[in-house]
This record gives C-alpha cells, sequence and structure tokens, in this order.
C-alpha cells in the first residue's frame, strides 16, 4: 500500500505514519518542516496556508492507495489539497472529529446524530466544530461518499500527545503526594489510543470502507479509576488518589475536562456527549482497544524521554490544577467514603 499523510509528524499523523511503516507500506509525508519526519518516509515540504502552498505536493511523481489529513483548522486548506489529489488517491481518509455534532449530542448517539449548522467546504478558520465539519464536506465533495472516510474521534490518548490531557496526569502523580482525584471511581470513560486509532485507519483503507465512523473506545471499556490508578503505578507508586465527590469539585470552582483533564461530572448533558457515543460501526470494521495500563506505561516512557516536558499545540489551552488551588481544596475537603468524626449530639457515619 501506497500511503500520503498530510502532515504525520505529531501525534494521531505520527501514530498512522509508525503504523503503516510497521506494516510494510511505502509512506510519504507532506508537512511544514517544523518538526522532523519519522525516519523511512519521503518526506515533501508546504504550508498549505500559504500562496502556492501545495507546490511540492502538485510537483511529486506518484500517486497513492490513500490519503491520511488530520487538519483542523480552515476547510479550504483541506478543499484545495482534496481537489488536487482526487485522480492521485484511490480513498481519502480525514481526521474528524465527535464535535462536528449539534452539543450536547444525546448518550448512544450514532453516526445519524444531528450535524452542527452553518459549516461550508470553502470558509476560512471560524471555530473547531465548524472546522472539522468543513474538512468534512471537502473530502466528500472532492472523492464522493465511497472514497471518503470521516473518522470523528473522541478522546484520544496516547504517545506524542500534544494537548496536556495523559501528560498531565502522569507528571502530576510523578510529583507524589495527596492527588485531588475526580470521583465517583467507577466513572466509565470514552477515549481510544492514537495507535488504535491509527491501525484503525489503515485496517479501514484496506478493506475499502467508507462513509462516517464514530471513533474511540467502547463505553464502559476504562473508568476514571483504572485510568489514575494506572497512572499512579506506572509512575512510580507514591502518590496517594483523594477520591473526591463531583459536587465538591464544582463547589471549589474547579473546571471539568479542562482543570481536571479528561473528568466530566457523571450526571448530565456533558458526560453523555463526551463519554457515551455508539461505536458499534467501528468496532464492527475491525476497532481493538488495548488498556489503559498500556496506554499510560508507553506515554510514561515516552514523556521520560522528553524529560517531563510535552509538546503542546498552539491552538491548545494548557490543561491542569495548579498545585496551590488543589492542596487548598485537598486541605477542606473530604474524600468519598471517608469516615466523619460526628459532631456533639450526632451519630457516627
Amino acid at each position: 500500500m501506497r500511503l500520503l499523510v498530510l502532515g504525520g509528524t505529531e501525534f494521531a499523523g505520527r501514530a498512522v505514519v509508525e503504523a503503516a511503516l510497521g506494516r510494510g507500506w511505502e509512506v510519504t509525508v507532506f508537512h511544514r518542516g517544523r518538526h522532523a519526519a519519522v525516519p523511512g518516509v519521503r518526506s515533501l515540504l508546504g504550508d498549505r496556508t500559504a500562496v502556492d502552498g501545495l507546490a511540492a505536493l502538485d510537483e511529486a511523481d506518484g500517486t497513492w492507495d490513500v490519503v491520511v489529513d488530520t487538519w483542523s483548522a480552515a476547510p479550504r486548506a483541506v478543499r484545495d489539497t482534496a481537489r488536487l489529489l482526487r485522480d492521485r488517491a484511490d480513498r481519502y481518509v480525514y481526521v474528524s472529529s465527535r464535535s462536528v455534532y449539534e452539543w450536547p449530542a444525546p448518550a448512544g448517539a450514532t453516526e445519524e446524530a444531528p450535524l452542527v449548522a452553518d459549516a461550508r467546504a470553502d470558509a476560512g478558520h471560524t471555530d473547531y466544530a465548524r472546522d472539522k465539519r468543513g474538512g468534512e464536506l471537502a473530502v466528500v465533495d472532492a472523492f464522493g461518499a465511497d472514497r471518503s472516510v470521516l473518522v470523528r474521534a473522541g478522546l484520544i490518548l496516547g504517545p506524542y500527545e500534544n494537548v496536556g490531557r495523559l501528560p498531565w496526569w502522569l507528571n502530576r502523580m510523578a510529583r507524589g503526594g495527596p492527588v485531588l482525584a475526580p470521583g465517583p471511581r467507577d466513572l466509565t470513560l470514552q477515549y481510544v489510543d492514537v495507535r488504535d486509532l491509527a491501525e484503525w485507519i489503515l485496517g479501514a483503507a484496506e478493506q475499502g470502507i467508507g462513509g462516517p465512523y464514530n471513533l474511540t473506545g467502547p463505553q464502559g471499556h476504562e473508568t476514571m479509576g483504572t485510568l489514575l490508578e494506572a497512572c499512579a503505578e506506572v509512575t512510580g507508586g507514591t502518590a496517594e488518589l483523594r477520591w473526591t465527590a463531583p459536587e465538591t469539585i464544582l463547589r471549589a470552582g474547579i473546571e471539568p475536562w479542562t482543570q481536571l483533564p479528561v473528568w466530566v461530572p457523571p450526571d448530565g448533558e456533558m458526560h453523555d456527549a463526551l463519554h457515551a457515543s455508539d461505536v458499534s460501526r467501528a468496532l464492527a470494521t475491525g476497532l481493538r482497544c488495548r488498556p489503559v495500563a498500556e496506554t499510560a506505561a508507553d506515554t510514561w516512557r515516552w514523556l521520560q524521554g522528553l524529560d517531563g516536558t510535552a509538546p503542546q499545540r498552539r491552538d491548545r489551552t494548557a490543561k491542569g490544577l495548579d498545585p496551590e488551588t488543589e492542596a487548598k481544596v485537598l486541605a477542606e475537603i473530604p474524600e468519598i467514603g471517608a469516615v466523619q468524626e460526628p459532631g456533639e449530639g450526632e451519630e457516627r457515619v
């Protein structure tokens, strides 16, 4: 198989490249040169946002069995690239997002759920949801529905993460001591290891499938407890998880998802939208998800090679809770299940 990855030097794109090389595929990457390409690929340089930025790709020899595109900004960049490649590639895989659904998507939402409005394939940069939906429209317009694969990814974790979620938890556990662990411990999560995402993408190309796919792990594959306990274990086991009730965390003014990455309260539309989608189509077409212990261990190994400092995308906000706020909250709140000493005239509970 001949693969062209648009990007291919960071996170999801890099994982796709490594997985393809592992299968013996012939890989070309088209990127801006900000990061080194994976050894063993053919590298083409260009900036899709610049005038004549696709020149190197236009002038390159060859055709491809599949193109993989992870673009997250102005949809017209996807439009221009897809139009350029529609007669030189058999299939176009666009790594989109579950954000393309109208917010909030209900629990159990399938690929048929309503999509955001006002997205256009020729648009400049607007917002993340409409940019991703516009990218989808651009791909389908150029390649048709049968030759397009729209990968509506959910939360992605794993090595090379440049968003800051799992790296923050791992570095926090490595500092040890009491850790504010947002409960409940058995809160179900939906995420996908970036390498499992990559393997599914390559399998989809081999199968010749098309259409939209929700791409994240199945509901209940892991929990907040298994995630944080795995992080604590792989970083040395000196962290002490203090499981804390959601109401207490919210009363303290702590923001779910950003200050405590991955976590959102169990009740309400936010959890349903982020951690409860239907992924049966992806599972039926080959999605396999590794255990969280493996994801945590491999991501920690990668982080240690970087002295613990993970790369950070310029278009993403910083994640994590500052130590002062965490210490203040821990000093004021009981953990879930803690025995509270009774006051005068009260019974022990």
